[in-house]
């Protein structure tokens, strides 16, 4: 299907690469595209960034239905631009679709939607290493109704956000709170999926490690209040005598591009990798024996975020020497020499969309 270009009138300046936070600015230039029960997913268009026309009794405003993702573009040391594993973010925005009830879009030409964006905003990929061009495609309900029900009309946006680094401490350890009074979601429910219910759920309990001086909450299940799920924005993992170890997925955890991508390295370079149930118990124990080596979480946003201290009720604990540990220090080197370009795709995991200068 062939994606009209409506031209903004205005053109922003990018900004300097130096001065970018995460999620503050946004390009000229967004994807549009409508779904009705009668004519199904239409009318794709690119259009100037503004503000979206809503009736005070739009769904998503009401009940919540809406899901999201979150994929970068990275300028390389050659001159091109390119994504990593887009084909696994709308794989999972459509899970999250099937979950909430949402029509399911179609992943290839949602790719091609992407890359066509991003072709048309490409001045505004910031070439600074560690830098990169945040897009957020997102899918609400549309109907303008009050009443408990799947809504009928949606609509699919795709908008662009140059970025520099998730924390403050860029890639120096956080210290995550570990939540026993909250929960983020339970099996059964809509946990897996990335809707934004789930981070709603997640703001009290963020909130109170804040003002604790904690970066993120570390999320037990909801059932035992004992065993780990997830962090707020990652997922988590753990080595344990040498073992690289992370919760497996029940239903009420997010299925993580990255952290896919850290099994699948981690495979590959021959280390001892399990997918289990582990409780806070075990970790805390393990730390005291002195077998816990290193704490770090995984995601889009931050790749990889080394833990330097957990807290869990009235202990706080120091992983290791509170320093990066090796093992995140050598994936998140890995993982981003493939996403800036500097070492080859030996995964088949880079989308291109601009090939690189000659």
């Amino acid at each position: 299907m062939p994606i009209p270009v409506t031209q903004a009138v205005n053109l922003k300046p990018p900004p300097d690469p130096s001065e970018l936070t995460f999620g503050t600015l946004f390009t000229d230039y967004m994807f549009n595209m409508d779904y009705s029960p009668d004519k199904g997913w239409h009318q794709q268009r690119i259009e100037p960034y503004g503000p979206m026309a809503m009736e005070p009794s739009t769904m998503v405003l009401h009940y919540g239905q809406g899901v999201f993702e979150g994929l970068k573009a990275y300028h390389t040391h050659s001159g091109g631009v390119q994504l990593f594993r887009p084909q696994e973010n709308y794989k999972r925005l459509n899970n999250s679709c099937r979950l909430l009830c949402i029509p399911p879009i179609d992943e290839a030409f949602a790719l091609t939607a992407t890359k066509e964006l991003v072709t048309l905003e490409q001045k505004w990929v910031p070439t600074a290493e560690g830098t990169s061009l945040y897009i957020r495609p997102f899918i609400i309900a549309m109907d303008p109704f009050l009443g408990v029900r799947a809504s009928h009309t949606y609509r699919f946006s795709i908008i662009l956000s140059p970025v520099g680094a998730y924390y403050a401490e860029e890639f120096n350890p956080i210290k995550i709170w570990v939540s026993k009074d909250h929960v983020r979601a339970v099996a059964g429910g809509v946990g897996e999926a990335k809707t934004i219910g789930n981070y709603a759920a997640s703001l009290l309990a963020g909130d109170k490690a804040h003002q604790e001086g904690y970066n993120q909450v570390l999320w037990l299940d909801g059932v035992t209040r004992k065993q780990i799920e997830e962090v707020g924005a990652m997922n988590i993992f753990f080595v344990i005598d040498n073992e690289l170890v992370t919760p497996a997925l029940n239903g009420s955890i997010l299925p993580g591009v990255t952290r896919n991508s850290v099994l699948e390295m981690s495979r590959k370079w021959g280390l001892k990798v399990s997918e289990r149930i582990i409780t806070i118990d075990e970790v805390m124990g393990a730390h005291d024996q002195g077998r816990l080596q290193e704490v770090f979480g995984s995601g889009t946003a931050a790749v990889i975020s080394p833990v330097g201290a957990l807290k869990y009720q009235d202990r706080v604990i120091t992983i290791g020497d509170g320093s990066v540990g090796p093992t995140a220090r050598k994936l998140f080197a890995a993982l981003t020499d493939i996403q800036y370009g500097h070492a080859p795709d030996e995964l088949s995991w880079i989308e291109p969309v601009i090939a690189p200068k000659r």
